[in-house]
């Protein structure tokens, strides 16, 4: 009897212990007869803003709109230069360009995958000067923020943490994501650490004028009902019933992340082969959002897993310096270590509800590539 596929991630397995909850949450929303920006997110936001340890959380309403807006609440506006790494996917460079700023490309640590402060230093160096640098948490590994703010404090510039795959994770002191940086923004699309049911994002700070902006600047401007005073305004809100979603699915997230953070340290502890590279084992600054490894063989073992049942994943494949919609314009920038890993990178499934022999049969079959 053949055994059924492992997938890289599933939604079903994660909501199903929770349905009740949730049902009882939607419902009592509906029954409120309030559905944007009510007392549900107000409360999402301090409890979020809380557990990050920051003083300050805004709801919007994905993640994009949160860098996006992050961006804009630190005063980057058209002509901007802006450091971001090119390995995730559009994301932060989407987020720079649509406040008219120009993204400034610095390349990644091998291995690591977060923006190598060496390269940002190098950057630095060169060329105008730069208004902001957004650090992302790719993988749900935190960044080099020690080193990233002390270069970035010393050049006058902004950090915006992207935590879109980090909630939850702490540094060595016992920080976590969100209160690292100067601003920081979060998704929770339904496949993050912590997801809603639909989109949903947030940007949290620890500074009150900060916050305040950010506020203004998620709906529309306004300094009042039908006052745009603020430019650069929108309309990206939080809506009532993924707050109070997300309220209900937040005290489960540090367990949650403590059975991600164990099947990945399974992986890297048992997956034992020379074609196959992982990451080392990882603590508390390390949420396990993807498991990702490295092979100069990609395709091959892509193929072998998934006769062996076992479905995977690549981000990222293109880097954002050679994404089409560019059109050459980023041609001759070279960063050897993001170019490298759109080529070898692979995910591997890890989510909180898989069962131990799932585990076990991803490694057997790592192990027989």
């Amino acid at each position: 009897m053949t055994s059924p596929s492992i997938p890289i991630n599933s939604l079903l397995r994660h909501i199903e212990p929770l349905q009740g909850a949730l049902t009882q949450a939607a419902n009592e929303v509906v029954g409120s007869g309030h559905f944007v920006l009510g007392r549900r997110v107000a409360a999402f936001e301090a409890e979020f803003a809380a557990y990050c340890g920051a003083e300050h959380c805004i709801g919007v309403a994905n993640g994009t709109d949160a860098l996006e807006l992050a961006l804009k609440g630190v005063g980057v506006t058209t002509g901007d230069r802006v450091v971001v790494a090119a390995n995730a996917a559009m994301y932060a460079t989407s987020a720079v360009l649509a406040c008219g700023a120009e993204p400034v490309f610095a390349d990644t640590l091998p291995d690591d995958a977060t923006l190598d402060p060496a390269a940002v230093e190098a950057v630095l160096r060169t060329g105008p000067a730069l208004k902001a640098l957004i650090a992302t948490h790719l993988y749900g590994r935190l960044a080099r923020m020690r080193e990233l703010v002390a270069l970035c404090r010393a050049h006058g510039m902004a950090v915006i943490e992207d935590c879109a795959q980090a909630h939850g994770a702490r540094s060595a002191d016992g920080v976590r994501a969100g209160a690292l940086g100067d601003i920081a923004s979060f998704s929770f699309y339904p496949t993050k650490n912590l997801g809603a049911i639909g989109d949903g994002g947030a940007v949290v700070c620890r500074d009150a004028e900060l916050a305040a902006r950010v506020r203004q600047l998620r709906q529309y401007g306004w300094a009042g009902k039908y006052v745009n005073a603020l430019p650069g305004g929108r309309n990206s809100r939080l809506d009532e019933i993924q707050a109070a979603m997300l309220s209900a699915m937040l005290p489960s997230l540090d367990g949650w992340n403590q059975r991600r953070r164990a099947v990945a340290n399974r992986y890297s502890t048992q997956i034992r082969n020379a074609a196959i590279a992982t990451p080392a084992a990882a603590g508390d600054d390390y949420v396990a959002h993807l498991y990702v490894i490295r092979s100069d063989r990609r395709d091959e073992l892509r193929e072998h897993l998934a006769a062996a049942g076992v479905q995977t994943d690549i981000h990222y494949p293109t880097p954002d310096h050679r994404q089409p919609c560019h059109a050459g314009r980023y041609a001759g920038i070279d960063l050897p270590h993001t170019q490298r890993d759109a080529e070898q990178v692979l995910t591997l499934p890890c989510f909180p509800e898989m069962t131990d022999d799932e585990v076990s049969r991803v490694i057997q079959a790592c192990n027989r590539f």
